[in-house]
């Protein structure tokens, strides 16, 4: 009896519930943790906003492993497999412990439930999209079309469980319970896993290759231990690892090539590339650092404010971020439909603007974000001194919530032009044999910007409690966030200075080999 063949789109679909229900229990928990560990845990809102910056920067950064051990050991299904299982029974411990434990120990548990949800975090992120690409052939014109398609329901599966998280876990967490809340996160997550389990005799599935880390630590290494040999190369750029691929004695005298010590032209010019990058990605760290606001003082913010719809409807403050999801979906369309055949006719170039023209303006789009939501809050302290609220943090202020709708609506453009400019150039921009990286190295900033973002909040509240006025004290009434905010919208436009600099001196990838499907020489003797 023939075998079904496997992979395609009838796999790719299992593959999507696993993501939606990661993005729904993600969004589920971080949305709203600025309010469980102020109102429910008693934390100050300053801690609480670093715990929350720190959460997110290492579930950010632990893709990085998660992709090392995918590539070099287990393969993506076992990861995701293994990755799953984990993200489940961190978020029943996080149900247990609002509710199960004794109240002594749940603040400990708590976090400890966290920081299990950031392992599988980091086995999940760099694996499931790339996997349910593997399903594909690139080689078939019906498979190729197939893939694109589904792409597009990729990206609305993504964006649906993050906007059903932000508008019902986020309510239910805030009027109904903390349990019930994260206990329908634990459910859905279960739910997709066991979908994501249906599908597994269909999947197809690759061994691992070796982690493109291992490619890029070789070169390193062998540079560094030729780092006195004189290297005959006419290259400029990064100059130093041409070493890497000088023939020495010992090298010579070996009967087989030792990679630690002698690297190809193709492996050099791989890490040559990557590190052209680095001025580029540190440029994004602030971006990211001003985005890491959205789920902590933004809510915050918006919790001290008028946000009743009738009589008996009130809008949880963490909710807000479904209009930066919204503000997403809209502008992308009107970009891509809009915009870019208009830019194109003016500028000839394909994409209507360049890769690092489009994260420019999104870099400027985040500025404007932190001007105006530095007004909002100026105009809301301005109400509660005026009502005699100032000494009263947990009363509301008689001003609308909807104020604060401008500044979520500009960090969704900036996310618009800079967050998918960022995957853009970090998967063009490089080497074929490092597009995995390059996917690590985006996501890496969101990690590096929200532990920039603790450090800042730390640096900001010694300055200001040394001075006597304390700007980010859990009394916002009192408190001076709009300083703290023209803080950062002054970082932030020396960050588009840099930038435009760095832009301006980058040169775009353009390097063909004779031969792809094969190394180049090595070039260089002692």
């Amino acid at each position: 009896m023939e075998s079904l063949p496997k992979g395609g789109r009838k796999s790719a679909i299992f593959i999507i519930f696993v993501e939606v229900g990661e993005r729904f229990a993600y969004y589920g928990v971080s949305g709203n943790l600025i309010t469980y560990l102020t109102n429910v845990l008693g934390q100050p809102t300053a801690m609480a906003a670093k715990n929350v910056n720190i959460w997110q920067g290492v579930s950010a950064i632990f893709p990085l492993l998660g992709a090392f051990f995918a590539d070099s050991y287990l393969g993506r299904f076992k990861t995701i497999l293994i990755s799953s299982i984990i993200y489940l029974m961190g978020l029943v411990l996080l149900t247990m412990s609002v509710s199960a434990i004794p109240l002594q120990h749940r603040g400990a548990a708590f976090f400890v439930a966290l920081y299990v949800l950031t392992v599988g975090e980091g086995g999940h992120k760099p694996c499931v999209q790339t996997f349910a690409a593997d399903q594909f052939e690139e080689e078939l014109p019906e498979e190729k079309a197939a893939k694109s398609s589904f792409f597009n329901w990729w990206y609305l599966g993504i964006v649906s469980g993050a906007t059903m998280a932000i508008l019902v876990v986020i309510y239910v967490q805030d009027y109904v319970g903390w349990d019930v809340g994260f206990g329908m996160l634990a459910v859905a997550v279960a739910v997709a896993l066991a979908l994501f389990l249906i599908g597994s005799t269909t999947y197809k599935r690759q061994a691992p290759i070796g982690s493109p880390f291992t490619r890029v630590s070789q070169v390193l290494v062998a540079a560094a231990r030729k780092r006195r040999q004189v290297s005959v190369s006419q290259r400029f750029m990064f100059r130093f690892l041409d070493n890497a691929m000088i023939i020495d004695e010992i090298d010579a005298s070996s009967k087989t090539r030792n990679p630690w010590r002698l690297c190809s032209v193709n492996q050099v010019e791989e890490v040559k590339l990557l590190l052209r990058l680095l001025p580029i990605w540190l440029c994004c760290l602030m971006f990211t650092l001003v985005n890491a606001q959205l789920s902590t003082y933004f809510t915050k913010q918006g919790s001290t404010m008028i946000r009743s719809i009738g009589s008996n409807f009130h809008i949880p403050a963490a909710s807000f971020q479904v209009f930066t999801g919204l503000t997403i979906l809209t502008a992308v369309a009107i970009y891509d439909q809009l915009l870019v055949p208009i830019a194109k006719n003016i500028t000839g170039h394909p994409s209507g603007i360049t890769m690092l023209q489009r994260m420019g303006t999104g870099i400027f789009f985040s500025i404007l974000t932190m001007v105006v939501a530095a007004l909002v809050e100026a105009k809301r302290v301005s109400i509660a001194r005026h009502h005699g609220l100032i000494d009263a943090p947990k009363s509301t202020v008689p001003l609308i919530v909807w104020w604060l709708l401008p500044q979520y609506i500009l960090c969704g453009l900036s996310d618009v032009f800079t967050i998918v400019g960022m995957q853009e150039l970090f998967y063009d921009q490089m080497p074929d044999e490092m597009r995995s990286m390059g996917a690590a190295a985006y996501i890496s900033t969101v990690g590096v910007g929200s532990f920039m973002s603790s450090a800042v909040i730390s640096v900001v509240q010694a300055i200001s409690s040394r001075c006597g006025n304390e700007w980010l004290g859990d009394n916002l009434n009192r408190a001076h966030l709009d300083y703290f905010y023209w803080v950062l919208a002054g970082l932030s436009a020396l960050n588009l200075c840099i930038y435009l600099l760095v832009a301006k001196g980058f040169v775009y990838k353009k390097i063909e080999w004779d031969d792809p499907t094969e190394e180049k020489e090595l070039a260089f003797h002692a």
